[in-house]
């Protein structure tokens, strides 16, 4: 009998705690100045930019998709659980939602304005995550945004039970500089790096990068 890869755990273990999930966590950014702000300054350069189609990558039950749209971005979202993007559209009517894979995206080349992976690559192994921001980079349109967050430290924690129900999820930390490595390389130029402490309910610090994908055509040589 074959092995659950770890896609499949992740996507069922999102399945199983999709509803409570979304209760649990629905005020989460109320309390945390940091993150609305850089969510503010995502929203802010899109639309000085000229707007566009924005992706929610990784967008769970869709609240932080609807933070976008608050924000006046045209915004949608993407998640790996079929769950995850039930809950969503039920609570989000007015908003598109799709089941997709951050690390082969079926959005077209070139085609978002912005892209919000926030704390979506958590359970990303640290060798895989330049596949997702080859992906990343290919969806955006020359000049578009990225923001990021994720979790700062070294490793990965196995949870075996969250938000109340047996799971099967690991958790991985990076390192700042080595994210920013990876981002370069595939393309991008960061704009800004925020790290913060943890908050009471955090175990490590917790890192937003500000992306953008340059305009080749205008860049110095």
């Amino acid at each position: 009998m074959t092995e659950p890869s770890p896609l499949d755990l992740t996507r069922a273990s999102y399945d199983t705690v999709a509803a409570d999930y979304a209760v649990l966590l629905a005020d989460e950014l109320a309390d945390k100045p940091y993150d609305n702000a850089m969510l503010a300054a995502f929203a802010g350069l899109v639309t000085t930019g000229g707007g566009g189609p924005v992706g929610d990558l990784g967008c769970g039950p869709g609240r932080v998709t609807a933070v976008l749209r608050d924000l006046g971005l045209t915004a949608f979202g993407i998640d790996l659980s079929p769950g995850m993007i039930a809950v969503a559209r039920q609570t989000y009517p007015d908003l598109d939602f799709a089941v997709g894979s951050m690390s082969a995206l079926d959005v077209a080349d070139d085609s978002l304005a912005g892209a919000l992976a926030w704390y979506s690559l958590v359970h990303t192994p640290p060798e895989q995550l330049p596949r997702c921001f080859a992906e990343f980079h290919r969806v955006l349109a020359p000049g578009g945004h990225l923001l990021m967050a994720f979790k700062v430290g070294d490793g990965c924690v196995r949870l075996e039970r969250a938000y109340g129900h047996a799971v099967t999820l690991d958790v991985h930390r990076f390192a700042p500089d080595a994210v920013a490595g990876m981002l370069v390389k595939a393309g991008f130029r960061v704009q800004a790096r925020l790290v913060r402490e943890a908050d009471k309910r955090e175990k490590t610090p917790q890192a937003l990068f500000l992306m953008v994908k340059p305009e080749t055509a205008r860049e110095p040589a």
